[in-house]
């Protein structure tokens, strides 16, 4: 397998374990937000506020690293991407 190959299953991996709590957390600050579920009797509105405004960033740069990598190896797998051709010297 070729280096970017390795780096890509690598990063789509190591960034959906990191993805998980974030999601997670995403969800449950929305649902403490607008007060479903009971949540809201575990967090405050105002700092649920806060951390569902600060994981936005965080969301957004691991959903792009899992995910472009994720697309490029799906294309490769499928065909769509064929390999260089070598160069001999």
């Amino acid at each position: 397998m070729k280096p970017l190959n390795v780096f890509c299953v690598n990063l789509v991996r190591w960034s959906g374990w990191l993805l998980l709590p974030v999601v997670a957390s995403f969800l449950f600050t929305g649902y403490a937000l607008t007060g479903q579920y009971g949540l809201s009797r575990f967090c405050q509105e105002t700092t649920a506020l806060a951390w569902h405004r600060m994981l936005h960033g965080p969301l957004a740069i691991l959903l792009l690293a899992h995910s472009v990598p994720a697309v490029y190896l799906a294309l490769r797998r499928w065909g769509w991407i064929k390999p260089r051709a070598a160069t001999k010297p």
